[in-house]
């Protein structure tokens, strides 16, 4: 599928001021449009933006279902491959031996990706890997996983400014729509196979318009505004998300598991470009792991704070998430919480049960005796709470890939429980509907197989006019119920009040 067996890297040189966020915003409303965001913060060592455009080849599955495969130009077809290794055998193999130019050779040392593969896999493409009851309702259009090959890409160093076109193509100038000023974008998306497809642009090659144009299709769409048009509903009440957390504690208490994950949706309806709500969102929350992530018929807005797998040069990382308390606006009353959760028996206990799970995962495809934990109970600020985080490394086996590690360990133990097997039957007893994006993880791998992956917490999927937010907790036995119900609104206090007071509707209903 590359059009060259070299990788170019060319650094932006203009004579204005270029913005990774503002040439986004003149593709977000194209399907396969994806963003990964750092947003300015430096946890996690997070120091570039990456974005994408125009997907060559895609996979993408749901319900079940075989995956679909769209190869450039050809006709989809569905495959035995289970998703993540459909990812690798049809896409990844067309870049695994591309080489960097000689000239790009000191610059690709520096940055991520370049090109290759990024996506998302949705909580319920866990369903691929293990045989899990269908209690609850599945009510959405979204596949569970859709991933696609990427031959090209713009990257932002945050640190220095800089801008660097990546592609594999044979193009070393980035297309019109990265460096003209005022440059209009005219998108058809209606495509009827592949989420990141058009019908009429097999090749996924952006429609460029005159930038001479008043007005375009395009432009209609990204300047449509976003506004709420219900307020927020939960599909739990307190009573019984409480009376969730009670049931939990009996199976707790017959030794089924040590900890479940235990979740509520928070829904309104919407209409106009959700790309607005993303950067009202992105500001309020500066997130290292948030991502915009356009399909053809939905949007995932993810302003995550957590890590779930990185690899470089075979260097494996994984930093589980898990204790939460609120932050305020009073310094001595902030600093009051920090120190409560550091001093938390409790949080502590729940941090390490997953510490011990996410251990085991690792070690199934790295080194022996590599696994180490080098860090626990590290205290994470965030504009919204405050988290206790831990770090797992280590050394991933001559024989694996990184995709291998992700998919034997998905979905992230933090938004599961443990055993990680018996607390997802349970979620899917006592919760309402689906996760679908949510607690899944939006990844990529590059062509030299350096891999980073988020866990979709703090995440929301717009589709059918219908905007989703979900918000949980790590519930273990001696979990006050109503302290984990408050856990849960703390999680989405710069989420639903910001949506609310940037766009109107949205009051909070239980």
């Amino acid at each position: 599928m590359p059009a060259t067996s070299q990788v170019t890297i060319t650094p932006i040189s203009t004579s204005f001021s270029l913005c990774l966020i503002d040439i986004f915003e003149r593709v977000a409303h194209r399907a396969g449009a994806v963003l990964l965001d750092t947003c300015g913060s430096t946890k996690s060592n997070g120091r570039y933006n990456v974005m994408v455009w125009e997907p060559s080849a895609t996979v993408t599955a749901k319900h079940g279902e075989a995956p679909l495969v769209q190869l450039d130009g050809e006709k989809a077809f569905t495959t035995d491959f289970q998703p993540f290794e459909a990812v690798t055998h049809y896409l990844h193999g067309s870049v695994a031996n591309l080489k960097v130019d000689e000239t790009s050779q000191s610059l690709a040392k520096q940055l991520p990706f370049i090109v290759g593969v990024t996506g998302f896999a949705g909580y319920d493409a866990g369903r691929y890997y293990e045989k899990l009851p269908a209690n609850s309702a599945q009510t959405y259009t979204t596949p569970d996983f859709s991933v696609g090959l990427y031959l090209s890409s713009l990257i932002e160093d945050t640190v220095t400014g800089t801008l660097y076109f990546c592609s594999a193509t044979g193009e070393t100038s980035p297309p019109d729509f990265i460096i003209q000023p005022n440059f209009t974008t005219d998108f058809k998306n209606n495509a009827d196979t592949g989420d990141f497809c058009d019908e009429n642009d097999h090749k996924g090659r952006v429609s460029l318009a005159s930038i001479n144009d008043e007005k375009t299709h395009g432009d209609d769409i990204a300047k449509t505004p976003f506004s709420l048009t219900s307020d927020w509903k939960s599909n739990l009440t307190k009573e019984v998300y409480i009376g969730c957390i009670e049931r939990i504690h009996d199976y707790l208490k017959a030794g089924d598991c040590y900890q479940v994950n235990m979740a509520q949706r928070f829904s309104a309806s919407y209409t106009g470009d959700c790309w607005h709500a993303y950067r009202a969102l992105r500001e309020s929350n500066q997130a290292p792991f948030s991502a915009f992530i356009q399909l053809k018929n939905s949007t995932i807005l993810s302003i995550s704070p957590e890590r779930f797998i990185s690899v470089k040069q075979g260097v494996v990382e994984t930093k589980p998430i898990k204790g939460t308390r609120p932050r305020f606006s009073d310094e001595a009353k902030d600093a009051q919480s920090a120190q409560s959760l550091l001093t938390a028996s409790k949080d502590r206990a729940e941090n390490l049960m997953i510490v011990d799970l996410l251990r085991n995962d690792l070690s199934k495809h790295c080194k022996p005796h590599s696994v180490k934990v080098p860090e626990l109970f590290a205290l994470e600020s965030y504009e919204a709470v405050h988290h206790l985080v831990s770090t797992v490394v280590g050394e991933l086996n001559d024989n694996a890939t990184p995709l291998d590690l992700l998919a034997s360990s998905f979905p992230g133990g933090s938004i599961t429980g443990a055993p990680k097997i018996r607390a997802m039957e349970i979620i899917d007893e006592l919760e309402v509907h689906r996760r679908n994006i949510y607690c899944g993880s939006i990844f990529y791998m590059g062509f030299r197989e350096d891999m980073d992956s988020s866990i979709c917490i703090r995440t929301l999927l717009a589709e059918n006019n219908q905007l989703h937010c979900w918000a949980g907790g790590g519930i273990v036995l001696d979990s006050v119920a109503n302290d984990e119900y408050k856990e849960t609104l703390d999680k989405v206090s710069k989420i639903l009040p910001v949506l609310t007071s940037h766009f109107g509707a949205g009051r909070e209903q239980s």
